[in-house]
């Protein structure tokens, strides 16, 4: 790999990481967001569990749907 190359590279992971801090960001306003039905808690004393399954099908489904309109030849 060329140095260029490399540059380019960490540029690109860099603007993926800003994306991706702006969304946490976002979605930390959003009040229901993962706390849908579907989202598993168990609490026992000292310990947490938490498998946001409905979550994360929504979310998924909304990346397919943006990935799929954006890059759609």
């Amino acid at each position: 790999m060329a140095t260029e190359s490399i540059g380019r590279m960490i540029i690109y992971i860099g603007v993926l990481l800003v994306l991706v801090g702006g969304f946490f960001i976002l979605v930390a306003k959003v009040p229901w967001f993962g706390k849908l039905p579907g989202d598993i808690v168990y609490r026992r004393e000292g310990l947490t569990i938490y498998v946001p399954i409905a979550t994360m099908i929504l979310v998924s489904l909304i990346l397919t749907l943006l990935l799929n309109i954006i890059w759609r030849r």
